[in-house]
């Protein structure tokens, strides 16, 4: 986001900051539950569409613009990479984010008070996705499925096909049995 860039005020991801702006010192308590934008997540999981999102934030405006810390916490759902099975897990993730004022250096990548606003989705989406497990599982000691039928180790641990012969060797157990 660049400093000239407006912002969707319908969003309830953007929120005001009036009260905070070039006043160094001054905080604002906010905490709001919102529900989630599109595509909060990576493709095996991920925060569903319109669940709600609790944001528990401490804004702090500084010199150089507005601090945001907090947590937000979401319920992820997703698919687990071993059994395919549905992971539900509700998880808390840390948020801190400088918002620049307008004309102070920053990085490229930097996010600015556009204004007297700030959006909360893009540090939001950061703190969820960069925390999100790569191969998410339904429970740690998941056995997953049978790599011969794909039936669900975790409901019949001792589920087997019994002694099973290589193909290539079929003829031979067929000799030896003559």
């Amino acid at each position: 986001m660049n400093e000239h860039q407006t912002l969707d005020l319908r969003s309830p991801w953007v929120i005001s900051i009036h009260e905070l702006v070039r006043r160094p010192g001054e905080l604002k308590e906010f905490h709001r539950e919102i529900p989630a934008p599109a595509n909060v997540g990576i493709e095996m999981i991920g925060v569903p569409e319109g669940s709600p999102v609790d944001v528990d934030l401490r804004l702090e405006s500084v010199s150089e613009g507005v601090l945001a810390t907090g947590v937000v916490s979401a319920e992820l759902v997703g698919e687990c990479s071993r059994c395919l099975g549905e992971v539900r897990e509700e998880r808390d993730f840390d948020l801190q984010e400088l918002y620049y004022y307008p004309g102070r250096d920053a990085e490229e990548d930097a996010l600015f008070v556009v204004d007297e606003y700030i959006d909360l989705d893009p540090p939001m989406r950061d703190a969820i996705v960069l925390e999100l497990p790569f191969t998410p599982l339904c429970r740690e000691d998941c056995l997953g499925l049978c790599p011969i039928c794909g039936f669900n180790l975790n409901d019949d641990p001792e589920h087997n096909h019994g002694e099973q012969i290589d193909p290539r060797w079929e003829g031979l157990e067929l000799f030896k049995a003559d």
